[in-house]
């Protein structure tokens, strides 16, 4: 046989490899189908199914914060961010025309948003849920679900609330009960297409999401409108940095009204957390020390030294230069000679404690986040001068806060309040599972020395230092306090804190009402800018029919109504720079309002907004600004009927603005 018949019959080596090769892939893509559809089965569909549906997580609704009345003041909306991807629309022409239908799209840029070219389009703005009804189920329109916080009275106690970024609690309530206002969110599963797009309509709801638990507060939406409005206008005409104004109620503690002022936005806390040296207006705590312990009178005397002092090394000066005066002519007229040559009747621990027990040095425990504390010396650290400065609010450091709960202590007989702004906390259902109570701290002086002290502010105001809050027939009680303002390394030359504190009427306080301005320009004594606003604030209180006030104790001498007529509401008109209060009785066509009946809102176009806002009040309207200037006209307009209660929303306009 020759030797080309022998290669024939025998396969090459090369076909031999060929074939082991060939065999050996098979038997790995059979170990790698095995593998693959018996080892690893669990794990790649688990990861199909990743590719194909995605899950996600579903906001829940945060709950509302409310005012004492239920008032809105934070609550969220469900808006909608609407997506476009106009390689998925069917009908390009047909998505046109629903865009500029139901968002209002031009029809220039509803082009824009479909075009072919484009792989998506975002239209900007939110919407609200019915605008996503009319998109929904279309292909290539994509809206997407957000909860959005919204305000309904602007930033008109945005400082007390807060904000909310990202979902979590920033500031204020929002932050200080975050974990209750958030809720539980839910779950849901997309179905996703080969490009890890969402298929519209392809979603299905795992876990529905539960809202969280609303918080009532203790304002009173009007009395914060009045509170903002009022240290607004004093600012502004004072050209002050800014200013605080609170409003308590002395019985209970409750903040009603809460406002710090600075750089013309009212988002901070300054009413709480940040002290300053509070001068005269500190003056009522040594004399109610005084009269507590036994160790002086409001009828002994005092050379007050023609105004003028030497101790320790430190002079001390008066206003006015006066002889001998008693302790409660020195209260009246802020003697500072007067009131410190009164308070070295204080052994220092006494002085201290005195301090201490008014609350001040101390946190007051409010339920609102970064809350100081002030500083009090303690008497080891105190020099020679220590006594005679602390006795005239010197050497020490209060809130505005710690003030206006330390004069509720003289209002209501002597009792230390807790402040609280807090009134309910309600779960998701609106049912009440706490409710915050009166407590009181401690018993500071005796009902006998809170008279005798209250009293003596009385004086303060009707021939005092404090004239400008003369509030006509109403007796108020309070002291004003000018003070130097330290800036670090010294007191700062030509600046000062204006304060006042008041609390009305005197007999049975209603409320208290404590104002700071900070540098106020020109006149910047208490009694002078700090009182007007004390006053205006009282007044537009007393006005706005809508109020938790008990008017049988407020109105001045109020005439007898007829038969079947409700008691008028009296109106106080009022000057910012007058100290006297005049009282008239308007239009009863405005003015005397009945039970259950209608009134026009009047046309306030062209006037100061202060004026529109107190007029509108004093109709029993609670209001609404945009804006500041004069007022270019109403939301209801001018001769609309509203029942008492009703909001009306002022548009305003900048003078020289177009």
């Amino acid at each position: 046989m020759s030797r080309k018949a022998t290669s024939r019959r025998r396969p090459s080596w090369r076909r031999r490899l060929i074939l082991a090769g060939w065999l050996l892939a098979l038997l790995g893509v059979a170990a790698r189908s095995g593998q693959v559809q018996g080892v690893q089965s669990l794990t790649w569909r688990a990861t199909a199914e990743a590719q194909q549906t995605k899950d996600m997580e579903i906001a829940a609704a945060r709950g509302a914060i409310l005012d004492r009345d239920g008032a809105p003041l934070a609550v969220s909306q469900e808006r909608y961010k609407i997506g476009v991807a106009p390689q998925e629309l069917q009908d390009p022409a047909e998505a046109r025309a629903l865009l500029q239908a139901a968002v209002g799209l031009s029809a220039r840029r509803a082009r824009q948003v479909v075009s072919p070219d484009r792989r998506w389009s975002v239209i900007p703005g939110t919407y609200s849920p019915a605008v996503r009804e009319q998109l929904n189920g279309v292909r290539g329109i994509h809206p997407e679900r957000r909860l959005e916080r919204s305000h309904p009275h602007g930033g008109l106690a945005r400082g007390i609330l807060g904000s909310v970024i990202d979902g979590e609690g920033q500031g204020g309530i929002e932050q200080q009960l975050d974990a209750w206002l958030r809720g539980t969110a839910g779950r849901e599963v997309v179905a996703r297409d080969s490009r890890g797009r969402p298929i519209p309509g392809e979603t299905f709801q795992v876990a529905a999401p539960h809202p969280g638990g609303e918080v009532v507060l203790t304002l009173d939406v009007d009395l914060q409108e009045i509170a903002r409005q009022a240290l607004h206008e004093a600012v502004t005409s004072t050209e002050a940095r800014g200013g605080d104004v609170l409003v308590t109620d002395p019985h209970t503690g409750e903040i009603m009204a809460m406002v710090s002022l600075r750089d013309g936005r009212t988002t901070g806390l300054g009413a709480i957390n940040t002290p300053y040296e509070p001068g005269s207006t500190l003056k009522p705590f040594t004399v109610a020390g005084l009269l507590q312990l036994g160790v002086g009178s409001l009828d002994d005397s005092v050379d007050v030294e023609d105004g003028t002092w030497g101790v320790a090394g430190r002079t001390l000066h008066d206003v006015h230069a006066e002889g001998v005066m008693t302790v409660s002519d020195a209260l009246r007229k802020s003697s500072n000679v007067g009131i410190a040559k009164a308070a070295q009747s204080f052994r220092p621990g006494e002085q201290y404690e005195n301090l201490r027990d008014f609350g001040f040095g101390t946190l007051t425990g409010i339920e609102l986040p970064g809350e100081a504390r002030g500083r009090l010396p303690r008497p080891l650290d105190w020099s020679a001068q220590s006594p005679a400065s602390l006795a005239i609010g010197y050497e020490i450091s209060v809130t505005p806060l710690q003030m206006a709960m330390a004069y509720g202590a003289l209002a209501n007989g002597g009792m230390l309040m807790q402040p609280h702004i807090i009134k309910e906390i309600r779960d998701n259902r609106g049912r009440t599972v706490e409710r915050t109570e009166p407590r009181a701290v401690r018993r500071v002086v005796s009902t006998e020395v809170a008279g005798s002290v209250s009293e003596a502010l009385v004086g303060v105001v009707e021939d005092g230092t404090g004239t400008a809050a003369q509030l006509g027939g109403l007796r108020v009680a309070g002291k004003s306090g000018t003070s130097r303002a330290w800036d670090g390394g010294g007191y700062a030359p030509g600046r000062y804190y204006a304060s006042f504190a008041g609390f009305f009427p005197a007999e049975d306080p209603e409320l208290v009402v404590f104002v700071k301005l900070d540098d106020p320009q020109g006149a910047y004594y208490g009694g002078a800018v700090a009182a007007p606003v004390t006053r205006a604030t009282m007044e537009a209180a007393l006005a706005a029919r809508v109020t938790p006030l008990d008017r049988t104790k407020l109105l001045p001498t109020p005439r007898r109504s007829q038969p079947g007529e409700a008691s008028p509401v009296r109106f106080a008109t009022y000057n910012l720079a007058a100290p006297q209060v005049e009282w008239n009785e308007p239009d009863r066509e405005e003015m005397v309002l009945r039970a259950g009946s209608t009134l026009r809102v009047p046309d306030v176009s062209g006037l100061a907004t202060r004026v529109a806002v107190r007029r509108l009040h004093a109709l029993g309207l609670r209001v609404r600004q945009e804006g500041t200037g004069d007022v270019v006209g109403t939301v209801p307009s001018p001769g609309a009927r509203v029942q008492p209660g009703d909001t009306v929303r002022l548009r305003t306009r900048r003078r020289g603005d177009g």
